[in-house]
């Protein structure tokens, strides 16, 4: 079934665009996913090549224009999950194990549990390199906050404290494969996602900078 997106953010295509000095961009997790670790492809669902060449090709377009990168130190949770459910993954295919066993694979095998914490590490470590943090406690203001935005606008959990991050940060711009983001009004969704630059076409909101 179709995705039925109610654009309300300002959809930018960026294959055709390109980044400018002024600009700060807050980076999604699924950005830094494809950038970061090199085993992506290797799961159940790996991502679509062009994927793989867009955001990349984007990000190092922006760091050579010296845009500013953020990320959110929340993004290591996301990036995490992740990257464990990949090598988990990985590690069925390979053996046979029921990749459904998520605490098993985690406690019972301890150099699958190496090697993940290690493909975190040098995941994280290559986030830093590109972008600086921007923070934010998780504490009742901030979650009450997101449990307002969860009524209104149709994002996952992770989604609501990135995106109360950037909104106090004062960030406007983000980068993400993830249609989520479009129907957050007040921000400027930078993105590949066809379906997305679709709907964001047919409803009048994709703009060319």
């Amino acid at each position: 079934m179709a995705i039925n997106y109610v654009v309300r953010a300002d959809v930018v295509d960026i294959r055709t665009d390109a980044p400018l000095v002024t600009d700060s961009f807050f980076v999604d997790t699924n950005v830094w996913y494809w950038m970061s670790y090199t085993r992506a492809s290797l799961g159940k669902n790996p991502p679509n090549p062009q994927k793989v060449v867009d955001y990349p090709t984007y990000i190092g377009s922006a760091i050579a224009a010296k845009s500013r990168l953020l990320r959110c130190g929340l993004s290591l949770a996301e990036l995490a999950h992740v990257i464990e459910k990949n090598e988990r993954e990985i590690y069925s295919r390979t053996t046979g194990f029921n990749d459904r066993l998520t605490k098993e694979f985690r406690h019972n095998h301890p150099a699958e549990r190496t090697r993940v914490a290690a493909e975190v590490q040098t995941a994280w470590d290559q986030v830093k390199t590109m972008s600086v943090s921007i923070d934010i406690p998780v504490d009742d203001p901030i979650t009450n906050a997101a449990l307002t935005r969860f009524q209104t606008q149709p994002v996952d959990g992770y989604d609501l404290f990135l995106l109360e991050a950037i909104t106090r940060a004062g960030i406007v711009q983000a980068i993400t494969d993830d249609g989520d983001y479009a129907t957050v009004p007040g921000i400027k969704v930078f993105t590949s996602n066809q379906t997305v630059l679709a709907t964001a076409q047919a409803q009048g909101k994709l703009v060319v900078r």
